[in-house]
């Protein structure tokens, strides 16, 4: 990783064809609920399909593009305020800062409201991110402290301190007409927006990696590669793991976008990444050529704009062709997802619409350290042997304001991306899918978000209704889950002399 620091700088001061870098804006931004719901009502063209973050330049320019004739009146005062919060006054080496400050209470501490976990409690938060603009070159900084981070399941963090804090993106890009080199931490989802991405998505917290894109708006070859914490192997020994992920993004003329994407876990004692899962081929083609092991992954994505906009996504883990062996028994291991969504005819509203599965064993492995997991958290989903369907709807009855009423039904087995992988003997009674005792959820919900000036309010709640909780057949649960949270926030731009 070092030495992908060192070619990152080297490149960012080499005399290519360079542009004027571009900072991306983190799926955190306040803005992001109100661009999804413009991009499927289709008043938004989507600059960047199947790609989470964008870039503030690719936003920018679609936000300039809309027709303030076709959106509602409240619709076109929130793009003129997304505009001017994207929009740089400074040209030329600058710096921008955004400081932020809130207030919450939610009845739980887990930031997924639909698996809700750890207590509520009220709790405040604050943060500063600085972005400065070099030419081809941006940098940026966002160290911020929340006091939910402490009560969260998930944070892998310092817990016995009163305030906990975190970089929410941390980076150095170089960009340049037909490259863009990155290093550092930021949110990513590769995948339709309406669901994370199967192997890639937000679901950790912010892991450093080096990332390399190549190619043009229509056609890009795009890499990541990170270090993952080290797990105890079968002897108890500190294993190494790497998580290397290939993807070709297509865009051709007209309403299609495609990506097909693989991915490689490595893990050993003292290993580190060889260079050939490092280059843009297949981690798989690698592995049986030059038998190394790894736990590799093999994906697509595609997207179809329309009046109705059509997006699927699949990822094969493993699937044994042959029934010659014991080991042929192994239940297939697989993610999918297909959804659409599209404007609510003669209305201002838009819908989503998506059902999602991943499978029992899917991300699992015979060696227990080549799960795609990071700090205990899945770097696409973060829970297996269940499946979705949600169907959102997405309205602003008036000014900087944004409603989505919600139903989803989500059925989970006792399966779990945690568990050690079964033994072979073991494969003919392992189920494929929705393993033991199901538990289903009924969740009734809507969230809501207002932006007003320099004040952002945001909620979100609604009712569970579970069935068999806790994987007991016939115990039954009503839970009500609910969050809200206050932010102020402002900026200040400025020339670096």
């Amino acid at each position: 990783m070092r030495l992908s620091l060192a070619l990152l700088l080297l490149l960012a001061g080499a005399p290519l064809a360079a542009q004027e870098a571009s900072a991306y804006v983190p799926l955190s931004w306040w803005g992001t609920p109100f661009i999804e719901h413009l991009i499927a009502r289709g008043r938004l063209a989507d600059p960047t399909p199947l790609t989470r973050p964008f870039r503030a330049t690719d936003l920018l320019r679609t936000l300039d593009a809309v027709d303030s004739t076709v959106v509602t009146s409240g619709e076109w005062t929130v793009v003129r305020q997304m505009r001017g919060d994207l929009r740089r006054t400074q040209r030329g080496p600058s710096a921008r800062l955004d400081v932020h400050a809130g207030v919450a209470a939610s009845s739980h501490a887990r930031r997924d409201p639909l698996r809700a976990a750890g207590p509520g409690h009220a709790t405040f938060s604050g943060g500063a991110a600085l972005t400065l603009y070099f030419g081809p070159v941006v940098f940026a900084s966002h160290p911020y402290f929340d006091t939910r981070l402490k009560y969260d399941p998930d944070w892998y963090g310092k817990k016995d301190r009163i305030v906990a804090g975190k970089f929410g993106e941390a980076y150095i890009s170089a960009q340049f007409t037909y490259a863009d080199l990155f290093f550092g931490s930021l949110d990513r989802n590769w995948g339709p927006s309406a669901v994370q991405g199967l192997l890639l998505s937000d679901s950790p917290y912010g892991p450093d990696h080096f990332a390399l894109s190549l190619g043009t708006t229509g056609v890009k070859l795009e890499g990541i590669a990170f270090q993952m914490n080290d797990l105890p192997d079968s002897t108890g020994a500190a294993a190494h793991r790497y998580m290397v992920q290939h993807r070709l993004w297509i865009r051709p003329p007209g309403r299609w976008t495609l990506a097909v994407w693989d991915g490689s876990v490595l893990s050993g004692v003292g290993r580190q990444i060889e260079p050939w899962y490092l280059n843009f081929g297949i981690g798989y083609v690698a592995q049986v050529n030059t038998g190394t092991n790894v736990n590799s992954f093999l994906g697509f994505d595609a997207q179809r704009q329309g009046k109705v906009t059509l997006f699927v996504q699949g990822m094969l883990d493993d699937i044994q062709i042959d029934k010659k062996t014991a080991h042929d028994l192994k239940p297939p291991s697989y993610g999918l997802t297909v959804g659409a969504q599209g404007s609510v005819p003669h209305t201002a509203a838009a819908w989503t619409l998506f059902y999602t599965r991943v499978t029992n064993l899917t991300y699992r492995n015979e060696d227990n350290t080549q799960t795609p997991i990071y700090f205990g958290l899945g770097t696409g989903r973060n829970f297996s042997d269940y499946d979705q369907t949600t169907l959102k709807l997405s309205l602003m009855p008036s000014s900087g304001v944004l409603l989505q009423p919600e139903i989803t039904f989500l059925r989970q087995g006792e399966g779990d991306l945690h568990l050690p992988h079964p033994p072979e003997s073991a494969f003919p009674s392992t189920p494929t899918f929705l393993a033991g005792i199901v538990q289903r959820t009924l969740r009734l919900a809507a969230s809501g978000h207002a932006a007003h000036g320099r004040w952002e309010l945001s909620a979100d709640g609604g009712v569970h209704l579970i069935s068999n909780a806790g994987h007991v057949t016939g115990a039954s649960n009503t839970r009500w889950v609910g969050t809200i949270q206050l932010t102020w926030r402002t900026k200040k731009e400025g020339r670096i002399p």
